[in-house]
């Protein structure tokens, strides 16, 4: 019974994956984040995001838009650090993380397909944390992040704009439970599609 299930559900998988239209991309841009959390100021600091996109369109009207991209998160250091984690941050001012990040969008079109509503989530794992925090808590950060993005796509040809706003559900801090930290920003980035 499972081998025939089985075998239905990879049909129905190779004749949808046969009718889509399917695009791959490139993209670049800019992130503009912030900490939200105690020993975390208040403002935004800019990194950078760049990866691979790919377009599968479901109907008229949506496309499941996934993506594998490096973005670097910023953030700036208040001074009640020294309250929360003592010595293990003395003379920081900010963390610099960098995560492969893996979002799994649906695009709603509107119109005549030129704009798009996106929003899904988005799984991170954190891969570069050497300047966070230096030697003495170099594990100050969780290896996951889950988030969830909204934001819209202009599209333009080969050419993809995207604004989005995401926030963090998980908690990312791995020194106390005393505090919560979760990621927050918005993303603009061009991309083009190559196939």
């Amino acid at each position: 019974m499972k081998a025939r299930l089985a075998i239905v559900v990879v049909a129905v998988f190779i004749s949808f994956a046969a009718n889509a239209q399917f695009h791959l991309g490139l993209k670049v841009g800019t992130n503009v984040t912030k900490v939200d959390g105690k020993s975390f100021k208040d403002e935004f600091s800019y990194g950078y995001q760049l990866g691979a996109f790919a377009e599968i369109k479901l109907s008229k009207q949506l496309t499941l838009q996934p993506e594998v991209l490096i973005n670097q998160y910023k953030t700036a250091l208040d001074t009640s650090y020294n309250n929360l984690l003592g010595n293990a941050l003395r003379g920081l001012t900010s963390v610099k993380m960098e995560y492969l990040s893996i979002p799994l969008l649906l695009n709603y079109k509107l119109g005549g397909g030129f704009i798009s509503l996106q929003a899904g989530p988005q799984f991170g794992i954190l891969f570069d944390r050497s300047n966070s925090f230096g030697q003495n808590a170099q594990n100050a950060f969780k290896q996951g992040d889950f988030s969830m993005l909204g934001g819209v796509q202009l599209k333009a040809g080969i050419f993809r704009i995207n604004g989005r706003y995401f926030i963090g559900l998980s908690d990312i801090n791995d020194l106390t439970n005393d505090s919560r930290w979760k990621n927050q920003g918005f993303q603009l980035s061009l991309g083009m599609t190559l196939l």
